[in-house]
């Protein structure tokens, strides 16, 4: 689909990137990472970047990342701390150090795939391009949090849901169904329930959306159960995928 790119871009508005990674969460931000070692441009942008790599826990103890992915380099490096926040700084650090990676924080709110690139509305403004475009927003499709009897539009705590992306998606025929989950408490906060969308299990043929060419999923926001270690291994056998077409 695309061969290395030239030498690393200084992107300026109407940038053709080889890979728009959308969510930098686990798996978004571990794809780009690989992408980007692997010779590509890659555009990796996220509703907030203070966000970036959170975890569905407050510490990476027992997180059984596996071998030679950035996650549990950047574990092993923080060792013997723990502290999710520590490990999301770390984590921020190394990503802004990769050559390749242009990291923005912005909300992509449709995607439109014509000819051989991907073009990513956003709410800000400004339209982003790519040859190759990969959703990776985890539990933030439509996203419901459920805190007690408090109904908040969101993905996890404090972040916000994609709820335009998840109608654009739906307006272009993907079949989405419900999915949900329990993310523990953190620091005396109870434990609360996020209730949201990923396309449908015929929508996918692998890791691409089947109404699209160039459109791709990973992670939480497919459907079925997901630990770290499958998200992080199916991360890296997606860029595997990507650098081979």
């Amino acid at each position: 689909m695309f061969g290395p790119s030239q030498p690393r871009s200084q992107p300026q508005p109407g940038h053709l990137y080889d890979v728009a990674v959308i969510g930098a969460g686990l798996a978004g931000t571990e794809l780009a990472w690989r992408l980007a070692r692997a010779g590509r441009d890659v555009l990796l942008v996220s509703q907030a970047l203070d966000h970036l790599g959170n975890l569905y826990q407050p510490t990476v103890a027992g997180a059984e990342f596996p071998p030679g992915s950035l996650f549990a380099q950047v574990a092993a490096r923080i060792a013997p701390d723990t502290d999710g926040w520590t490990f999301h700084r770390y984590l921020k650090a190394e990503i802004e150090a990769t050559a390749g990676i242009h990291l923005l924080q912005s909300t992509v709110t449709a995607l439109d795939e014509g000819g051989t690139q991907v073009t990513l509305s956003t709410w800000e403004g400004p339209v982003l391009r790519a040859r190759v475009a990969v959703l990776a927003v985890g539990a933030f499709l439509k996203g419901r949090l459920l805190l007690g009897e408090t109904l908040e539009e969101a993905g996890r705590l404090s972040e916000v849901a994609y709820d335009f992306l998840a109608d654009d998606l739906a307006s272009s025929g993907v079949w989405l169904i419900g999915a949900e989950q329990t993310a523990a408490g953190v620091e005396g906060a109870p434990p609360y329930d996020v209730r949201f969308l990923t396309p449908a299990p015929p929508e996918l043929s692998g890791f691409r959306l089947t109404r699209f060419e160039r459109v791709y999923a990973l992670g939480r926001c497919t459907p079925g159960e997901h630990t770290y270690t499958s998200v992080l291994e199916d991360a890296a056998r997606l860029a595997e995928e990507l650098v081979e077409a």
